[in-house]
């Protein structure tokens, strides 16, 4: 009972919480109350309404679905549904990603979050609680918990030199609102309601059916002297029974009267707890909730790739522009499928591309199931995720500021839409054509192959045309050879098999002229069925 009887003490009761006024913050104050780690001053936050067409054929839908695990309070959708940024918001969000990658700071921030998880539960409970006065006194150590948390923050950031205008802005901030009357009056409430509950004592007489409550007049405490009494019968150091008493949050209907009796007893100390349960609803100020939220979309994609770093791969900051005529990564990889491969302790193969003036169209072919849907993937998922400001899989990486990221990936016949596979296919890449500019990425995988060679070539041979034409940049993982030649502008790339068993696939996707017939001899030679070995064998 003494949990739910005696209320909460402060943390630190009759001493009040040190606050700090000369800060070593930088000079530009006040620090507005717009403090976000996401968007600069002045810039309005873009909200993703809905989940981009392109997030399943990327399988960046399995990104985001590991970013917001456990995390689904904070709807991060609206952040990771938003892309592509503008340049000046990506770049913002990369320093802030690079301040968080100190282990200091990334650190202080985790026990903020625990600490507002802490707050969040509190708060939950109270909303849950049916007895007023238990209410008012989880508030007062919600209330209690909440001011640590800050003071705490502050603290621990003020040793630190932090780089990014984000979580500098943010801990101005801070800085400034706990040291604001508004902070110290809620600090002192806090301080004269914790300690008014702790100064309360009572005694209660339980006879027959009624429980009465008094208040503590130096009764002789009688438990003492039983012990006493009893003293003389010990004949050693006997072990105490273990057993377990359930301790119920949630006061039963006899607490509760309990209660009420010394509410009765103590009326202004009881009076001044309710005050503060009504005029402190709003105890989070907006500035820390949105610290918290925002803070989640940085967590989720650091704790997604920290096991891939702990693997040795490279993940880079990429340098984007909208008129970036040279698009280049180096070591990089497609981020959902190796998530898969370290969890199942498997290799991960990287890749290398380059794309040069005037180059605007990788054209992949090569053998089935050797990695070319995975590369088209891997183009998408790095414009994609360095268009919300972090870091990519890669050692370096120069890549397109784009304005929209289409995928026309191959899709089950629709027998709803009275469309034949063919001319559905042409229906959605005319629509994607349509809207595409000369900062649009176009990621076209397997198309056409539901028609003849010949014909599958005149629609692709006018599908690229049209790109070029646009200007836009474009992967086209493809079966058909004659589309990399099409012009200057198209690049050919070829996935690629061991030389010593053209069977097994390397993974590796090089930049070299296709020639769909050398894998096909590769083949024929291991198993000795090129024209001069059947006749070979045949003669003998």
């Amino acid at each position: 009972m003494t949990l739910t009887l005696k209320t909460v003490a402060a943390e630190r009761a009759g001493q009040p919480f040190p606050f700090i006024t000369q800060s070593p913050l930088r000079s530009r104050k006040p620090y507005g109350e717009d403090a976000s780690i996401l968007e600069p001053a002045g810039v309005a936050g873009k909200c993703g309404s809905a989940q981009p067409e392109c997030f399943h054929d990327l399988n960046l839908d399995q990104i985001a679905a590991a970013m917001m695990a456990g995390r689904e309070r904070f709807k991060l959708e609206d952040f990771i549904w938003a892309g592509p940024l503008p340049g000046d918001t990506i770049r913002y969000r990369q320093e802030v990603v690079k301040d968080l990658q100190n282990a200091d700071v990334l650190a202080i921030v985790r026990a903020f979050g625990a600490g507002m998880k802490e707050l969040r539960e509190k708060l939950e409970l109270v909303e849950k609680l049916r007895y007023q006065q238990q209410k008012n006194a989880w508030f007062l150590k919600a209330a209690s918990l909440y001011r640590s948390v800050l003071i705490e923050l502050d603290a621990a950031l003020r040793p630190l030199s932090l780089k990014s205008d984000g979580l500098i802005s943010v801990h101005g901030f801070l800085a400034e609102h706990i040291s604001s009357d508004q902070f110290r009056m809620l600090s002192d409430e806090i301080d004269h309601a914790a300690a008014g509950l702790e100064s309360i004592r009572y005694v209660f007489q339980v006879k027959d059916a009624s429980v009465s409550v008094f208040r503590f007049d130096a009764e002789e405490d009688y438990g003492a002297e039983i012990a006493r009494v009893f003293q003389r019968f010990r004949t050693g150091n006997v072990d105490r029974p273990k057993f377990e008493i359930p301790d119920f949050v949630e006061m039963d209907h006899v607490e509760a009267n309990i209660l009420e009796g010394v509410r009765q007893l103590y009326p202004e100390t009881f009076n001044e707890l309710q005050g503060f349960f009504e005029r402190h609803q709003a105890l989070v100020h907006p500035t820390i909730a949105r610290f918290d939220r925002e803070l989640q979309f940085y967590l989720g994609y650091i704790d997604y790739i920290a096991p891939l770093k702990a693997a040795g791969l490279a993940f880079c900051y990429p340098q984007l522009d909208e008129t970036e005529t040279k698009i280049r990564a180096d070591s990089t990889f497609d981020l959902a499928l190796a998530k898969k491969l370290a969890a199942e302790e498997q290799p991960i193969v990287t890749n290398d591309f380059t794309l040069g003036e005037g180059e605007r169209i990788f054209v992949v072919s090569g053998p089935n199931q050797g990695g070319k849907t995975t590369f088209a993937r891997t183009f998408g998922q790095l414009h994609y995720l360095a268009g919300l400001g972090l870091p990519v899989p890669g050692a370096q990486a120069n890549l397109l500021l784009f304005d929209n990221l289409f995928t026309h990936f191959e899709r089950e016949e629709n027998i709803h839409n009275l469309r034949g596979k063919l001319q559905d296919d042409l229906f959605r890449i005319h629509a994607i054509l349509q809207r595409s500019t000369s900062r649009s990425i176009v990621i076209m995988n397997e198309i056409f192959t539901s028609t003849t060679l010949r014909d599958a070539l005149f629609l692709g041979t006018r599908i690229l045309q049209k790109i070029i034409d646009l200007g836009s940049l474009a992967v086209c993982v493809t079966f058909i050879d004659e589309l990399s030649r099409l012009a200057p502008a198209t690049v050919s790339l070829v996935s690629t098999v061991d030389p010593e068993n053209p069977a097994s696939r390397t993974f590796k996707i090089v930049r070299r002229a296709a020639d769909g017939r050398a894998h096909a001899m590769a083949i024929a030679e291991k198993y000795r069925l090129t024209s001069s070995a059947l006749n070979e064998r045949l003669q003998s």
